[in-house]
C-alpha cells in the first residue's frame, strides 16, 4: 500500500532575502522538513498541506499566499513501501509571524537556501527547494519587470529603488 503526504514549501521575504522554514522532527533521526503529513480519508492533498502546516507550524490559509502552479512531487521508499509526498510553495505573507511548533517538531530555522539545503540533507528535498528558489526567482522578477518595464533592462543588477518598488508591489498581490 503506497503512502502519501502533502505540504508546503514556505518561504518569507525578510532584510531583502528570501528564507525557508524547515522545521526539526521530534521523532526519529531529527531530520528537517517543511511542514507535511498524511492525507486522511476524504480530504485532498491541497486540504492536507493545510492542515498539516496548520498543526505543525501554526499559520492559516489566510497567513499564505500559494503558488498552486509552483508543485513538486517525490516518490521514495519508506519501511520498504512507496511514499508520494506532494509539496506547493507558499509565502509567508507577514515575515514577522511567529511559528507554533506542535509536539512533532523540536526546533524550526528560516533559511536562505544553501543553508536550508545544507539542513536537509536529502538529495530530492534540496531539488525541491532549489525548484522552487528557481519559481521564486523566474516568476517573481518576471511580474516585477512586467509591472515597471522601464526599471530592469537586463544588463545590470536591480537598484534599490526598484527592489523597493518590486517588494512593495508583491505586498499588495
Amino acid at each position: 500500500m503506497q503512502q502519501r503526504a502533502c505540504g508546503l514549501v514556505i518561504f518569507r521575504r525578510f532584510q531583502d532575502t528570501i528564507q525557508f522554514l524547515l522545521m526539526q522532527t521530534s521523532y526519529g533521526q531529527h531530520h528537517w522538513t517543511p511542514p507535511k503529513g498524511h492525507v486522511d480519508p476524504g480530504e485532498s492533498d491541497m486540504e492536507t498541506a493545510l492542515r498539516e502546516t496548520q498543526e505543525e507550524a501554526g499559520f492559516v490559509s489566510s497567513d499564505l499566499r500559494i503558488f498552486e502552479n509552483a508543485r513538486h512531487e517525490m516518490t521514495y521508499q519508506v519501511n520498504g513501501m512507496p511514499k508520494i509526498v506532494i509539496y506547493w510553495l507558499a509565502e509567508l505573507i507577514n515575515p514577522d509571524k511567529s511559528v507554533k511548533l506542535s509536539n512533532e517538531h523540536q526546533a524550526f530555522e528560516w533559511l536562505a537556501l544553501r543553508e536550508a539545503c545544507d539542513l536537509a540533507k536529502y538529495a530530492e528535498m534540496q531539488r525541491a527547494l532549489n525548484e522552487f528558489d528557481k519559481y521564486i526567482s523566474q516568476n517573481l522578477a518576471s511580474l516585477y519587470i512586467s509591472k515597471f518595464p522601464n526599471a530592469f533592462d537586463g544588463n545590470k543588477p536591480l537598484t534599490l529603488l526598484f527592489k523597493r518598488i518590486a517588494k512593495e508591489t508583491l505586498a499588495s498581490v
